[in-house]
């Protein structure tokens, strides 16, 4: 039997330029692997440096691979959807490798296998955002899962430990139902490929007992990934126990890369059973939401209640999913743009405000910062009243365009208990704020160091990126919000 390689290339469409960026990251993560076998300990700190020149001059490449054919036989599609969400993965991961380098020496974790997995990390999230087949995004998702296992138990401490050991535990399980849910899924449609599944859509049983187990545990299985109620308890535990520029990434990325699968896949290959996934996805928005805002009140720990206000956001952002119109979806992309800038913005204080013995992370250790700090408690505060949905900043924007889709759609119930959520927030981002203005510090503190490491000059301009990225694009959002309504309309 003779081949026609050329007939089998054409038909399978052997597309590189769809999988350049995602090349790229991986031989990036290589050649880090190799330099960090010739760099001594003290010297762990120029692969960061390595790191940060690459991801910069893969960002381009990233943000300009747009292709829409379906690539390698439809498993991979590089369109404007995926080159949106592969800018934000980037920038996420180039904001944590910045403030890294100071960070891990402040903890003596100086270790050169922890900016490979940053790499390897985002990979996984690339490949989710870029996969047109379910095998495909499985293989995304667990590179990027079995990366952050391994980096939230980068810290050498008991809360690192355990918080990785949760994440391991539930993350697996998760894994596990999300792999049935693709079982199931396989099992009604005869396919694991989005393309196929949407266009036989309108031929399949809505009644299928397949296609509901499907829904059920693909849902379950993400849910997890987003910190949604009740798959949220790892969250906590896990952002406490990592070090802060991991903490920050894994809120950022992992999210964004949850949600940018879900929107390609509810929207597109099941979005003919609206009616089936729209009521479940409608209970877990609501419940995630006030349990996410009513638990953050209690928090003493900063980190913690940014725990939970990321998992009040992932309620607020699922509107959009449950929504799942054009617009409805846009805003979804736009609001995770922006929590890439303010999250990683507050994030980046919280790991400048860490001391060398791992305190600082209690918001009373925020008292009187404005007077000792007041440039850094200025930003801090910007940044919580933006994840708050204060305007004009681009929290605001980001709420407002979610909510107006809800509102548009007649979710008239779902929009309030947002509306809801939002006002229970402001007391626990209130509180840090009144504690850095309103309360004098204690007597210890007063006369310790901020953070007994020095402001070094990466933070500034991250802090300085990030406050100001969250100010522009809550003024004039209708730049990023055009691109995110045009890569949609593409799904």
């Amino acid at each position: 039997m003779i081949f026609n390689n050329a007939a089998i290339m054409q038909t399978l469409n052997v597309n590189l330029n769809a999988v350049a960026p995602v090349a790229l990251m991986t031989v990036l993560a290589i050649v880090l692997m190799v330099i960090d076998f010739f760099l001594k300990r003290e010297n762990k700190f120029s692969l960061g440096i390595v790191t940060l020149i690459g991801l910069v001059l893969i960002l381009p490449v990233a943000a300009t691979t747009v292709d829409p054919a379906p690539a390698f036989g439809g498993m991979v599609i590089a369109d404007a959807y995926a080159a949106f969400f592969n800018v934000v993965f980037i920038i996420a991961a180039i904001f944590a490798v910045v403030i890294s380098n100071d960070y891990l020496r402040k903890i003596s974790s100086e270790r050169g296998e922890y900016y490979y997995i940053i790499i390897f990390a985002t990979i996984g999230m690339m490949v989710m955002a870029s996969a047109n087949d379910l095998v495909n995004l499985y293989v995304g998702l667990e590179l990027m899962s079995l990366s952050f296992y391994i980096l939230v138990a980068m810290r050498r401490s008991a809360t690192g430990a355990e918080g990785a050991l949760k994440y391991f535990i539930l993350g697996a399980f998760s894994s596990g139902i999300l792999l049935y849910g693709i079982t199931f899924t396989y099992g009604f449609a005869g396919t694991t490929n989005l393309t196929e599944i949407a266009r036989m859509g309108v031929n399949l049983s809505s009644a299928n007992h397949y296609l509901l187990i499907a829904i059920i545990m693909l849902v379950a299985g993400f849910a997890f990934k987003i910190a949604a109620f009740p798959f949220h308890l790892w969250s906590p535990d896990a952002y406490e126990g990592a070090p802060t520029p991991v903490t920050a990434l894994l809120s950022v990325g992992s999210k964004a890369a949850a949600f940018a699968f879900f929107l390609r896949f509810f929207g597109g290959a099941f979005h003919e059973f609206h009616a089936h996934w729209a009521g479940l996805l409608w209970i877990l928005s609501a419940a995630t939401m006030l349990v996410g805002a009513t638990v953050a009140i209690q928090q003493k720990n900063i980190v913690r209640m940014l725990a939970y206000s990321s998992i009040a956001h992932a309620g607020i952002i699922l509107i959009g999913v449950v929504v799942m119109n054009g617009f409805a979806s846009a805003g979804v992309m736009f609001y995770m743009f922006v929590y890439a800038f303010m999250n990683m913005g507050a994030f980046t204080v919280v790991a400048l405000m860490a001391r060398n013995d791992g305190t600082g992370k209690s918001i009373s250790d925020y008292k009187g910062l404005a007077g000792r700090r007041p440039v850094l408690a200025f930003v801090m505060a910007l940044f919580l009243l933006s994840l708050a949905g204060i305007p004009p900043t681009g929290g605001f924007t980001a709420k407002f365009f979610i909510l107006a889709s809800a509102i548009e759609a007649r979710y008239y119930w779902l929009a309030a208990i947002g509306v809801i959520s939002t006002v229970i927030s402001l007391f626990f981002y209130a509180k840090v704020i009144f504690y850095m203005y309103m309360k004098e510090p204690d007597a210890l503190d007063d006369m310790a160091p901020v953070t007994q490491a020095p402001s070094t000059l990466a933070y500034n301009i991250i802090i300085f990126i990030t406050a100001v990225s969250t100010m522009v694009l809550g003024l004039c959002p209708t730049p990023v919000m055009d691109m995110a309504i045009a890569a949609v309309s593409h799904l």
